[in-house]
This record gives C-alpha cells, structure tokens and sequence, in this order.
C-alpha cells in the first residue's frame, strides 16, 4: 500500500524560508514525484515535478527561482526548498506519486497523495 506524509510546513513572514518533506513507502521503484499546492477557493495547482532517474525537474512559473525540488532516494523522500515566500504562497502542499499520461501539472493524472501540509506566508 502506497503512504505519501508531508511535513515541514509552519507559519513565516513573507521573505522567509521553508523546507517541506514528502516521505513515501510501499514503492521501490522510481517514479515521478510531484509537489501541488490549494488554496481556499482554488483549484489544486501544480508547483515542481521531478522525474525518475535523473530526467529532470521542472517548476510552475508562479515560484521558479524560489522553489528547489529535490529527492533522496535512499530515504524515500522528496524535498521542496522554498525561498523568499510571499503571502500568495499560502495554502495547503500535498506530494504526489505515479502520474499518468498527461500534463504533470494535472492533478487529475496523479495516482498517490498525502495528507498535506499547511504553509502560511504573512505580510
């Protein structure tokens, strides 16, 4: 059975950094690993995916250069370095596993969640 958990998330003033984790189980294989975020009121959006072995990362225009995606396979866990926060940034991140054909940013296409983690981001 396949468990996504998030954590790292916390409240910070805007200019400030978080480092959220994603530390999944019941796979061995490598597979896309991605990070989406929601906030109240809004579609859940995609922020970075990261493909499986070494095929690339990639970022949503709203935080490139400001968010870094990272994977420690040994520890089964998948990193989202977020700098220079701003209060647009609040909402709920979620990981997610095993995408489908389709647009990574794509929530539809995902197989895997978690639970999520709350980031909020004051003025």
């Amino acid at each position: 059975q396949v468990r996504l958990v998030e954590s790292g998330g916390g409240s910070v003033a805007a200019g400030g950094s978080l480092r959220l984790s994603c530390t999944s189980t019941g796979y061995t294989r490598e597979i896309p690993e991605a990070w989406f975020r929601q906030a109240p009121g809004k579609e859940r959006e995609g922020v970075a995916v990261s493909y499986a072995g070494g095929s690339g990362t990639w970022y949503s225009d709203s935080v490139k250069g400001r968010f870094t995606a990272s994977r420690d396979n040994a520890k089964n866990t998948l990193y989202l370095q977020m700098n220079n926060l701003k209060p647009e940034d609040t909402a709920m991140y979620y990981c997610a596993a095993d995408v489908q054909v389709g647009r990574w940013a794509d929530a539809a296409n995902w197989n895997y969640w978690g639970q999520g983690t709350q980031v909020t981001v004051s003025s």
